[in-house]
């Protein structure tokens, strides 16, 4: 059965998508034209006509992202939220504690929409989406995906968390901050609190997860940024509350360290960025002990195989960039393709002479030592699953692979 039609246009639109400000803001904007041409039967959407009609508000929204303040950074004010929760079971019966963690999703895509309605059917307990809001992060574009009656993000019941990705920051970080935090809570006992910040970190006896923001520092200022490109570094505030609250430092603390940030710390296939991990490592010291990294930006899913990038942390790397944006099958740059483990090449469609693979989620599952995930896409098949198991003795990770499609295989 062939997808219809709309959704098929709409997914064009994300096709070769790059990733200056002004493409993506004339894109927004294009959105809204589009929208006011359906909603007053005007004759025609053709783009000569969205700019001869919207060009001033395209100039306006564009001219103030690039020139306009960035909202204020938000960190946690400690006295009664120190941005460190409890990592709780939504299910009496159930023993262990699920997370969904899905990237680059808010796209407002069929794909997206099929994913959101699959992480339902699996009912984990926290929902996390880390990062890209399409195509600015713009309040509508916010209420489109997370808040509206009718979209499809599924908020866990123990808690729904967001980090910030370059694209919400393409509008300066308004409509993250404003709309999209207030809408995010983590639930603590019988107490739910608001997202305060970009950043977290969820806890057990046996694992931490730390949600990093590097979207705030992704995107430069105009002509600055040519003498110093942005390096998605963590913000003082990020980096006190790393040390001093979350104090991933203690040397006495052996449990199994995963980081999740929109940036990767690791590509084959576009830039990395070294800053974060470099920070990362400089906070905890002389340990040489491995962390499991996943993030986004690339919109594919790749496991990398255990390296460094940099000064920064031993990483088992995992790029989950496939949440809901059209997955464009690309081969890794020759002279970085000895760093992928595993990648989803599987073609899923053909459109517009692009091939395009399969969407999908990870699944997350803590179980005392253990922590399992299993990647899945928008049909529901587990396409990889893996394990990790921290030695508590000295926080050393021992890995194997559960299953694997052969497909994934490079």
């Amino acid at each position: 059965m062939s997808e219809p039609k709309s959704s098929q246009e709409r997914a064009k639109k994300y096709l070769d998508l790059g990733h200056s400000e002004a493409e993506n803001h004339a894109k927004t904007q294009l959105e809204l034209y589009e929208k006011h041409v359906k909603d007053t039967s005007s004759v025609t959407n053709a783009i000569s006509e969205f700019f001869k009609t919207n060009l001033f508000g395209f100039a306006w929204h564009y001219l103030r992202s690039r020139f306009g303040p960035r909202h204020p950074y938000q960190a946690y004010p400690r006295n009664d939220d120190s941005g460190v929760y409890n990592l709780q079971s939504s299910i009496a019966s159930r023993d262990e504690i699920t997370l969904a963690l899905l990237s680059d999703w808010a796209s407002d895509t069929e794909e997206s929409d099929r994913v959101a309605h699959l992480v339902a059917k699996h009912i984990p307990d926290y929902t996390i989406h880390m990062g890209d809001i399409y195509f600015v992060g713009a309040p509508k574009e916010v209420e489109e995906n997370f808040t509206a009656p009718y979209a499809s993000w599924y908020y866990g019941a123990s808690g729904s968390l967001a980090l910030s990705g370059n694209h919400e920051m393409y509008s300066n970080g308004n409509a993250f901050f404003q709309h999209l935090l207030p809408a995010m809570y983590i639930q603590q006992g019988d107490v739910r609190k608001t997202q305060q910040a970009g950043f977290f970190c969820l806890e057990n006896d046996y694992w931490r997860i730390i949600g990093l923001d590097t979207g705030y520092t992704s995107v430069g200022r105009p002509f600055v940024e040519i003498l110093s490109p942005p390096d998605c570094h963590l913000k003082k505030e990020q980096m006190d509350w790393l040390r001093d609250v979350v104090n991933i430092g203690n040397p006495d603390d052996k449990r199994g360290l995963l980081f999740l940030s929109h940036h990767p710390y690791i590509s084959a296939f576009r830039e990395d960025y070294a800053r974060p991990g470099e920070q990362i490592r400089e906070l905890l010291g002389a340990s040489e002990r491995p962390v499991i990294w996943l993030w986004g930006h690339d919109h594919r899913l790749v496991v990398y195989n255990q390296g460094r990038n940099g000064k920064g942390p031993l990483a088992y790397g995992r790029c989950l960039g496939h949440g809901g944006l059209p997955v464009e099958i690309q081969m890794p740059d020759p002279t970085d393709a000895s760093k992928i483990r595993y990648y989803d090449r599987r073609v899923r469609k053909v459109l517009k002479g692009h091939a395009l693979g399969y969407n999908g989620f990870a699944m997350l599952s803590l179980s005392n030592e253990k922590l399992t995930i299993a990647y899945r896409d928008l049909e529901d098949t587990c396409v990889l699953t893996e394990q990790w198991k921290v030695d508590m003795q000295n926080g050393q990770l021992g890995w194997e692979v559960i299953q694997v499609l052969p497909e994934l295989a490079v």
